[in-house]
């Protein structure tokens, strides 16, 4: 019997990268998943499998991702906000437009969905909401203040949704991912050696990270081993925020 026999969860941004991962490993643990992305995962063929295509920054986004894992399934216990994006610029030539897009995939879609999901996760035994953040979220780079942004104010998010939800059993934890190989990452991978190079020389195992890496570690705040964490964001970056 798996970790998560006969349980429910929304995933967004499912059809790629740790969004895909995820929702493997969920399946192999024995979860029933509202796979959630702009584009169907037309590989994913699973009974406890359901695609619901659609932009989660859409207006109501978060109000149909929600009546659809109700009519499928008649609960939620897990909400993965997995969807992300990158882009922009230095703050002082970012475009208004694009900066708001992120914040509104990044951040805004993440307390929407979060806020909607409440009500029915409180019913739940084992309410779990896991947020990706970014080793953004404790650190800072040139030319990415909006997605710093964004992942800064998912660490506070989290902590908060922690704090006001502990009392119904409901924990709220955000991963800190590294460098994963995923379709965000790929075109930076192909077009610049040094870019690999970098973020493999600062890890001491010497890799870039999997999608499955971040997959295992969503798993394990999902499981019953981590019912006594909460409000916090859990590094899975090969020990790259190690080395100065």
């Amino acid at each position: 019997m798996g970790l998560h026999q006969g349980l429910t969860a929304i995933v967004t941004g499912s059809a790629s990268g740790i969004g895909k991962a995820t929702v493997q490993r969920l399946l192999d643990e024995g979860a029933y998943v509202l796979c959630v992305d702009q584009h169907t995962n037309e590989q994913l063929d699973h009974d406890h499998a359901f695609n619901l295509a659609i932009d989660v920054a859409e207006d109501n986004a978060a109000e149909t991702i929600t009546a659809a894992a109700i009519a499928q399934f008649g609960s939620i216990d897990f909400v993965v906000n997995n969807a992300g994006m990158v882009g922009g610029s230095s703050i002082e030539s970012m475009d208004t437009q694009i900066w708001d897009r992120i914040m509104s995939v990044n951040l805004h879609a993440v307390f929407k969905l979060s806020k909607a999901a409440i009500p029915f996760m409180k019913a739940s035994q084992r309410g779990r909401i896991i947020n990706i953040g970014s080793v953004m979220s404790t650190l800072a780079g040139a030319a990415m203040g909006a997605y710093t942004s964004s992942k800064h104010a998912i660490a506070g998010l989290t902590k908060t949704l922690a704090l006001e939800l502990g009392e119904y059993g409901i924990t709220a934890n955000y991963i800190q991912p590294g460098a994963i190989i995923t379709g965000i990452t790929q075109p930076a991978i192909e077009s610049d050696p040094q870019f690999s190079e970098f973020w493999i020389n600062k890890s001491p195992l010497k890799r870039l990270g999997k999608p499955e890496d971040i997959a295992n570690a969503i798993n394990f705040l999902l499981s019953k081993d981590a019912s006594f964490i909460t409000g916090h964001g859990l590094v899975v970056d090969g020990g790259v925020m190690r080395q100065a």
